[in-house]
């Protein structure tokens, strides 16, 4: 499907605004999307609706200025990003994503890792269970984690404002993103209370 992109940029024009090797790796997803279709590994492949998973991937063409914090794509130029942390590696593709009202840049590095050791020379048992939520072979435990009862009256509050709304009438992603940023806290917030 990749050989007739050229054609397609010549009959319809758009697709000559976005990145050659963005539409070749869209293209290259939905094919294995068939295939595992037809293997029976995954239902059929759907249309894309907007606002759900808007990515875009590139594997080359793109520059990367790590002591800057910006990185060059093609036809969208400089573009200016914050650094979470220092890439380390050589740049093997880099993935663009829009979620939760924010842009994401995500770089694919590749490199030599060495296999860690552990300094530590006694061994200590972990039981993960239900009504504990972790038992330590020397007796230390953890009570079980309710993290929806933290924040169950504020997801009470969104959820009702939320119902009030008329479901075709606003706009994708307007009354919900306190909602969904809530609920994407908090699994976040719940781990790392523990020990």
């Amino acid at each position: 499907m990749a050989a007739l992109l050229p054609a397609w940029k010549q009959e319809f024009g758009w697709p000559s605004d976005v990145p050659a090797q963005a539409l070749q790796q869209s293209l290259k997803d939905l094919d294995q999307a068939y295939i595992n279709f037809f293997k029976d590994r995954a239902n059929s492949p759907v249309f894309r609706k907007k606002s759900k998973k808007d990515s875009f991937r590139i594997p080359q063409g793109f520059e990367v200025d790590s002591a800057n914090g910006r990185v060059n794509l093609p036809k969208l130029g400089w573009i200016r990003y914050r650094k979470s942390r220092d890439m380390e590696g050589k740049p093997k593709n880099i993935t663009v994503s829009l979620g939760n009202g924010k842009i994401f840049i995500s770089i694919q590095t590749e490199r030599e890792v060495n296999q860690p050791l552990h300094p530590s020379t006694s061994v200590v048992g972990l039981d993960w269970g239900v009504k504990r939520f972790y038992t330590l072979s020397d007796g230390i435990y953890e009570h079980g984690l309710a993290p929806l009862k933290e924040f169950l009256p504020k997801l009470k509050q969104f959820q009702r404002r939320l119902s009030r709304k008329r479901r075709f009438l606003r706009i994708p992603g307007d009354g919900d993103q306190r909602f969904r940023t809530i609920v994407i806290a908090m699994p976040r917030n719940v781990f790392h209370r523990a020990r």
